[in-house]
């Protein structure tokens, strides 16, 4: 019952602590409720890109005929697509509990609470409370959807992520509730299977922490396939008396009723600290939030925070990252702290996007000087290739020094193109060098070379 370590929660967060944990020589436990992996294996990041594969599968054969390919009977069963999602999803948690008995790693089932002088209270399915005792304790316990009061969930009618991997059938039609990523995601996935989907954002434009240009771009893909875009509009009421809902919205152009089988409520996230124990640990928290420092140490010496229950993005693989650097500084090491303006972030629709580092508002505001190079996807070779035309890549660079500010990209496979700006930036390179980097023809990352030469007054393909 003695550990090193235990970590609450298993997610990308919990599990990749434990597993670094165990490589550096710790005695390590990890306490989990429900299944392995958390919300991302389970209920987010790997379910949704199953199916969006589907959506984009049968997508390609809607327009089969625009590559010189006949297909007749061609149909979605919405069915077996979930079913498919659901094994991808069980597949990867079974991946992990391989990972936690091949480190050795004591799985602990059961609910967590933490307590004060180092130790974890775990109840069973059966009410039975067990007290294990660390040196160190990690909370990890992520987030889950939002719900605000005027569009409260019954998880039939009125819906959060999780029901939306697995409704027994389309709907008709659908709103959602707010256009980050997961609503952009399920807006996409949605429209390709045939539901009529309307998409309903508060702020001016659609996936509003990206570049402008890049939630432009998106608004006219999402039009193409039949999404009604709404901005500047607020969801005030959602009336589910009758068969379906009626969705009431106020726009600049006054009220309007929306009417729908079902509400996708997508307003973002709200992190896991209630009745976690923080409070008899004293364990200090702020506007929802477990506060840390740059290690993820809590005010409370031996306890850690990492993860959607701490500030920074909520995104898997920050709290992957915070995990080793926490972890690492436990055993003793001098772990670099994170740059959280290095963070790339990816939305998987269709056009996906991708950006890391500032905008160009946002280097302006920090006091830059700045030059700006943007390469669209219709003089790609390769994106005409692939029939996928829609979508540019934009470079921002500091004007004095060529130093990489940012990259704001939309279009086919950006969400694995960004990875060589993340490392670009890591390594200070600037406008000039990424120009001379040679970049294979014909592909999509030509793009990035290409913006580079165009924030310098050298494309050539432009």
């Amino acid at each position: 019952m003695n550990y090193d370590l235990i970590v609450l929660g298993s997610g990308p967060g919990g599990y990749v602590a434990a597993i670094r944990a165990s490589q550096l020589g710790l005695k390590t436990a990890i306490v989990e409720r429900e299944n392995l992996g958390g919300i991302c294996l389970n209920w987010g990041c790997i379910p949704t890109k199953a199916l969006l594969k589907s959506a984009q599968v049968f997508e390609y054969l809607n327009h089969a005929a625009d590559y010189g390919i006949k297909v007749s009977g061609g149909e979605a069963d919405f069915q077996a697509v979930v079913k498919r999602s659901r094994d991808v999803a069980d597949g990867m948690s079974k991946g992990v509990a391989f990972l936690m008995k091949k480190n050795k790693i004591d799985v602990i089932t059961g609910t967590g609470k933490v307590k004060a002088g180092k130790k974890i209270e775990v109840a069973g399915s059966d009410g039975k409370a067990t007290v294990y005792d660390a040196k160190h304790i990690i909370i990890a316990t992520g987030a889950r959807s939002k719900v605000l009061p005027n569009i409260p969930q019954d998880g039939k009618k009125i819906i959060g992520y999780r029901e939306a991997l697995t409704l027994p059938k389309a709907p008709k039609a659908m709103v959602i509730v707010g256009s980050g990523a997961i609503g952009s995601e399920f807006a996409y996935f949605y429209a390709t299977m045939g539901t009529k989907v309307t998409l309903v954002e508060f702020l001016p434009n659609i996936v509003p922490v990206e570049d402008p240009e890049v939630s432009k771009q998106l608004e006219r893909s999402f039009k193409k396939i039949g999404i009604n875009v709404m901005t500047e509009a607020n969801v005030e009421s959602v009336d589910t008396k009758g068969e379906g809902c009626k969705v009431k919205v106020k726009t600049k152009k006054g009220e309007e009723i929306i009417e729908c089988d079902t509400v996708l409520s997508a307003v973002g996230i709200q992190a896991n600290i209630e009745n976690i124990g923080l409070e008899d640990v004293g364990v200090a928290t702020d506007k929802g939030k477990i506060l840390t420092n740059p290690y993820y140490q809590t005010n409370v010496p031996g306890y850690y925070a990492i993860g959607d229950c701490v500030g920074g993005q909520a995104l898997a693989h920050v709290a992957s990252a915070e995990a080793i650097i926490c972890v690492e500084k436990i055993t003793g090491q001098n772990p670099e702290v994170l740059d959280y303006n290095n963070v790339p972030g990816c939305t998987y629709c269709q056009p996906e996007i991708a950006s890391v580092g500032y905008t160009e508002a946002k280097a302006i505001e920090a006091g830059h000087q700045i030059k700006v190079g943007k390469f669209p996807y219709s003089a790609s070779g390769k994106a005409s290739a692939a029939g996928a035309k829609d979508g540019f890549v934009k470079l921002i660079f500091d004007a004095k020094y060529g130093e990489l500010l940012g990259a704001h990209m939309i279009g086919y496979n950006v969400t694995e193109m960004i990875a060589e700006i993340v490392v670009a930036r890591k390594l200070e390179i600037t406008g000039h060098a990424l120009i001379k980097t040679m970049h294979p023809h014909p592909t999509m990352s030509e793009a990035i070379m290409e913006a580079a030469a165009a924030a310098y007054n050298e494309v050539i393909h432009l």
